[in-house]
């Protein structure tokens, strides 16, 4: 068969020729569509629920809500393990299905299975959430809010409802999560001996503030020609219109919150907290969707970052290097791109100095672009995109081109030396098929050594399959 090969291509070499450009041009015009990312999706296919419970221990949170969910999801088809974690106000549940499922499908089917355990929950429970679909390694950019003259609260409260809402329009962006003291609530802080004063209980205030803080429809007012909406607006908007709120009515007196409890803007209860550089700090998490392009996804955000940093009030520093993933892939790039250069000079020099043949060195670098971008070719067509086990494996296949490409040319290249020679020289395409066949089959040889070497990394299963495989291929 490989005589075949070099046979055909040494009488159609204009066609070779112009299938070597074609090819050349296909290979990057696919590069350039094929996702970057730091390393294989080794993660099988998951949903995470998460159900708040605020005041339940642990062991309540254990027994009412996280084991009903799995018991719900149990029998999804397609699952493969549940794992969940309680802590206090806080259910878990990762929900893992087998290889091969649809993400879409799965989260789905769980939606309906949780559907029938919603009422189940005991009161208080908040509405079970599935968190958004990111990749294994999701962390995309992390960055940092400080500042000398703005409170931590407040920088809490920008990096909520303005930064945050400003990256989740970024296509490729699954979820933005900002840590740190917050969020910011209403705070209302009773006074027991106020309360016995005015004879007022816990269940007043409580029910006073949130029949307070809502809109209330009232109809339709039609007059000749004109129609107007009819509105009740009681919903709250000011730290004073709280205070003003009656919670009690005692001999025709109105009793406003203020007057038994203390009403102020404050921090939900700590669960943690964040610091940058040894000093407090807000701290943002900006993950990406299951599939997409870290590069392109990461250059996106960090203009949008730009862009805001350009538009914060004065006093305030905002950090966007806390973490970057894209420099894991940035610098994987590098270096192939250093390896490729390094090939090149190196088989440069030893074509040169040994042949003294400017066109024979020529034909030698020509190998390297191709094959890097075919074996590229075969990782779009197998579905795996370009990651550090990827570049790892085209910078070790480098060596291996490189070696054939000069044992191959160096043999032409000596054998048509050779022959001009001769008194009766052969025809030069007949000196080169010759000395082209004649090292084939120890290259292939070679070729099928480093095949067996790369062979046991398919029979991987797991994870160690899902991050070595790419690197095999």
């Amino acid at each position: 068969m490989f005589n075949w090969v070099i046979e055909w291509s040494l009488r159609n070499r204009l066609l070779v020729v112009t299938a070597y450009v074609v090819i050349l041009i296909l290979g990057i015009f696919i590069v350039k569509r094929m996702t970057l990312d730091v390393l294989p999706e080794f993660a099988p296919p998951q949903v995470i629920i998460q159900t708040q419970a605020p005041g339940l221990s642990p062991e309540d949170v254990e027994t009412l809500i996280t084991f009903r969910i799995e018991v719900a999801v149990n029998g999804t088809p397609g699952v493969d393990v549940v794992r969940s974690k309680s802590s206090a106000g806080l259910s878990t549940v990762i929900v893992v299905f087998e290889w091969g499922t649809d993400i879409y499908t799965a989260r789905q089917l769980v939606n309906e299975r949780l559907q029938e355990v919603r009422e189940l929950f005991p009161p208080g429970t908040e509405t079970p959430v599935m968190l958004p679909i990111t990749s294994a390694v999701s962390w995309l950019v992390k960055f940092a809010l400080q500042s000398e003259t703005m409170s931590l609260l407040d920088l809490r409260t920008l990096c909520d409802w303005d930064i945050r809402n400003r990256i989740l329009a970024i296509r490729g962006v699954a979820s933005v999560v900002c840590m740190g003291p917050g969020p910011k609530q209403y705070q209302v802080l009773l006074s027991s001996k106020k309360l016995l004063r005015y004879n007022v209980t816990v269940h007043d205030v409580r029910e006073a503030v949130r029949q307070a803080n809502r809109n209330v429809p009232g109809g339709f007012l039609v007059v000749p020609g004109e129609e107007y909406v009819v509105t009740g607006a009681g919903r709250i908007a000011s730290l004073d219109e709280l205070k003003k709120t009656v919670v009690a009515e005692r001999e025709g007196i109105p009793i406003t919150l203020d007057r038994v409890a203390t009403a102020q803007f404050g921090p939900e209860f700590p669960r943690g907290d964040a610091g940058y550089m040894g000093k407090p700090a807000v701290i943002g998490t900006i993950s990406k969707l299951f599939g997409a392009d870290t590069l392109t996804v990461t250059y996106e955000v960090e203009q949008a970052l730009d862009d805001i940093r350009r538009a914060l009030p004065s006093g305030i520093e905002m950090h966007t290097q806390v973490f970057r993933q894209a420099n894991f892939i940035e610098s994987s790039i590098t270096n192939l791109r250093r390896a490729l250069i390094e090939g090149a000079v190196v088989v440069t020099i030893v074509v040169v100095f040994f042949l003294f043949n400017v066109r024979a060195s020529f034909i030698t670098l020509t190998a390297m672009p191709l094959s890097l971008l075919m074996g590229v070719m075969v990782l779009r067509v197998f579905g795996v995109g370009i990651n550090a086990m990827t570049l790892g494996g085209l910078a070790v296949a480098i060596g291996a081109v490189v070696d054939d490409a000069i044992i191959d040319v160096e043999n032409i290249f000596r054998r048509l030396r050779e022959n001009r020679q001769k008194e009766r020289p052969n025809a030069p395409l007949r000196v080169v098929f010759n000395a082209s066949r004649e090292i084939r089959i120890p290259i292939v040889y070679a070729t099928l050594i480093i095949l067996v070497v790369f062979g046991p990394i398919f029979f991987f299963t797991g994870v160690e399959g899902r991050i070595f495989t790419p690197l095999g291929l």
